[in-house]
């Protein structure tokens, strides 16, 4: 067992860089910071319904995941979205267009995904766009449950408690228990953006270790940078005024590097599935597409030709019908009848690799 994950990690060594994993970080940070204002208008705006408490509670949370100087930039940013914000037709205006600006970071992580599970994108813009959208609509109502979950608390909670009845020591379990609460809806946002985005079918137990990794690592990451901009860090003295905004970026990029990450190792697993069940080392693609539909004629055949390869060396094709096969290609018309059709299964290309997704 051991040996199998040393060779996982290995396998996620040198995708890491082949996937050039930092650079498609890097990218998913940028969209992240034209998404992640408009977002936080969408939920300071949603959060309105609970008053100004509530909004205050999750101020202070998001201060206290956020690393040293970043937590001015949040605090500064819910401030003026709260002083700022307005009612009637121009607010259902900005949280549309803040609802279409957030989902830039899907359509930027979809991207990503494909690349890093190699398989190039088949869906037609008319599916993408509804996709986008509503992966984005479903992440904003699990970080509004997540806001609410945070909003209970103290004070609050208290009041809340008393009303349904709740002793204080239901508060108490409470208190402790909505942690492990977050951390799996964090996990559960993660595992969502793993499932839809890529042009993949993977199935939801599979993702499991993926999603773990990732909050694994963003946790550690995060608490490893406050750590080391607390007390190592120079930020202040490198960047003057803009430390906050740097900081900031860097916290982005490590986050999003560990949903890279956990990402990577899904795909490695899947890879070695694949590989177990009869596809030939080295093949690609080898996950099945959701859609194909604009994927070239050369690209289609050849997943036709893997899909055969794979089921003759499970067994479920006689092998000796693959030398015939070469023969055919080698001698068209041999061993059929006159004006009979060829045999459509693998006349695919013969190459050993399929080029990464085009981005």
């Amino acid at each position: 067992m051991a040996k199998t994950w040393w060779a996982v990690a290995r396998g996620m060594a040198k995708e890491f860089f082949d996937d050039e994993i930092p650079d498609r970080a890097a990218t998913l940070t940028y969209y992240g910071v034209l998404s992640i204002f408009p977002a936080l208008l969408l939920l300071v705006s949603l959060l309105g319904a609970f008053g100004e408490t509530a909004t205050e509670y999750i101020l202070e949370n998001l201060q206290r995941l956020a690393p040293g100087p970043a937590r001015e930039i949040l605090s500064d940013t819910v401030g003026e979205i709260r002083r700022g914000s307005g009612g009637g037709f121009v607010a259902v205006l900005s949280l549309l267009g803040a609802v279409w600006a957030s989902s830039g970071y899907v359509a930027a992580f979809i991207r990503a995904a494909n690349r890093v599970l190699d398989i190039p994108e088949g869906r037609p813009v008319w599916k993408l766009t509804p996709l986008r959208i509503g992966v984005t609509l479903t992440l904003m109502v699990l970080l509004a449950v997540s806001a609410v979950i945070v909003v209970f608390t103290g004070g609050l909670a208290e009041q809340a408690g008393k009303a349904v009845g709740m002793g204080d020591q239901a508060l108490l379990v409470w208190s402790v228990a909505k942690w492990p609460v977050l951390v799996l809806l964090v996990a559960a946002m993660i595992s969502i953006l793993y499932w839809s985005a890529p042009n993949a079918r993977l199935r939801g137990l599979r993702m499991a270790p993926g999603s773990v990794l990732a909050v694994l690592l963003w946790l550690a990451a995060s608490a490893g940078f406050a750590v080391y901009t607390a007390n190592f860090g120079s930020y202040n003295k490198t960047y003057g005024t803009l430390a906050g905004a740097v900081v900031f970026l860097v916290w982005l990029w490590l986050s999003n590097l560990a949903i890279l990450l956990g990402l990577e190792l899904d795909a490695e697993l899947a890879r070695r599935r694949a590989y177990a069940d009869g596809l030939p080392k080295g093949e690609e693609p080898y996950v099945e597409p959701r859609d194909t539909a604009k994927w070239p004629r050369s690209l289609r055949l050849r997943l036709r030709r893997l899909k055969w390869l794979r089921r003759q060396r499970r067994g479920d094709e006689p092998a000796r019908n693959a030398p015939e096969r070469e023969r055919e290609r080698e001698e068209p018309g041999r061993g059929r009848a006159p004006g009979s059709r060829p045999d459509p299964e693998p006349d695919a290309s013969r190459g050993h690799t399929l080029d990464k997704a085009a981005d």
